[in-house]
């Protein structure tokens, strides 16, 4: 029986690395040419990223037939803008966004599992529903609506969000009669965070999924699943409807805060589908000193299904080009709505 924390899902991966990987310095045996540092990256990413047998059954990744592919581009007089363009490229047939490189001067990365979607959130409609009496409480801002729902805005999980200000929070919206949470475009941040918030709508320990960490150097080589447990908070519990609104741009932390919440008995989840992000990042370096960072902890909901692209809703809504016009933000509004049945 394990309360998820931050700390513990690192710790764990962190060993996972320290047994399967006793020598870490394959990467430091490459040359530091074009070809030496393309070998690495795909070396390193080859051994360590956690995603290859989902990835292969979904959409059919091959990474021997991505190395063999790019390794026709690779050419030893390349410079380092011509290298950078290739080694990212060869990252994006991941399609992860956990997966980035970075140079002094580019950083790479994929976007497209939310660039390729309506955004369904417009921060006209946001500062319309906040209105300029709206109250904050570390990373949270709040307000009662005209019809008596409470509206939280959750832009991200970096910032902290204590104890405290929950607690005044929930005070001041206690005479709601059910509330929303507005995480759309939360790209994430602090799982401690997103447990935080999570543990005030739950009231005794919750199984809210799984996670598992490599334990070798082959695409198949994982621990069992070990199961994540989210633990009530001690301090002021929410126990009316919530109602969280996601779009595709809510992802990693956020995406698990979807996941947790969807195990409260009194959560509805609309909008649309999450942009996913399920594995724990790691990070390593090539032999010319640029950062690579990729997904190597995989996580899975409590019914063992992976989240890496994405989590449903429960009401699936989009926001009509007729409702924007009017400046009516109509995901929220469908909320409301359920909120008065």
């Amino acid at each position: 029986m394990r309360k998820i924390t931050h700390a513990l899902l690192l710790l764990a991966m962190l060993l996972s690395v320290a047994v399967s990987f006793p020598s870490c310095v394959d990467e430091e045996e490459m040359s530091d040419t074009p070809r030496g540092n393309f070998e690495a990256l795909w070396k390193i990413v080859n051994e360590r990223y956690c995603f290859f047998d989902y990835k292969r059954q979904t959409y059919g990744l091959d990474w021997d037939e991505v190395h063999d592919r790019y390794s026709r581009q690779i050419d030893d007089r390349m410079n380092d803008e011509q290298l950078f363009e290739v080694l990212g490229n060869m990252l994006g047939e991941l399609r992860d966004g956990h997966v980035n490189m970075y140079a002094s001067f580019n950083s790479a990365r994929y976007w497209r599992w939310h660039e390729d979607y309506p955004k369904n959130f417009s921060d006209s409609l946001e500062r319309r529903y906040l209105a300029t009496d709206y109250r904050i409480a570390g990373a949270l801002r709040y307000r009662r609506l005209d019809d008596n729902v409470g509206y939280i805005r959750c832009s991200s999980f970096d910032a902290a969000i204590g104890d405290g200000n929950l607690d005044d929070v929930l005070m001041y919206l206690a005479p709601c009669n059910a509330l929303v949470i507005d995480i759309r475009n939360n790209g994430g941040g602090q799982l401690t965070m997103a447990e935080r918030l999570a543990a005030r709508f739950i009231n005794s320990e919750t199984l809210v999924g799984y996670m598992q960490h490599k334990t070798g150097t082959g695409h198949s080589d994982f621990s069992s699943m070990r199961e994540q447990r989210l633990k009530p908070s001690g301090r002021l519990r929410w126990q009316k409807k919530v109602f969280v609104l996601t779009n595709r741009s809510v992802y990693s932390a956020a995406n698990e805060f979807v996941k947790y919440m969807k195990c409260a008995p009194q959560c509805i989840v609309v909008g649309d589908k999450t942009g996913g992000g399920a594995g724990m990042p790691f990070s390593s370096e090539l032999p010319n000193g640029w950062g690579v960072r990729f997904s190597a902890c995989p996580m899975y909901n409590r019914d063992r299904q992976s989240t890496e692209f994405g989590i449903e809703p429960d009401y699936n809504v989009q926001i009509s080009d007729a409702d924007m016009a009017l400046g009516i933000d109509t995901i929220i509004e469908f909320a409301r709505m359920l909120a008065r049945q």
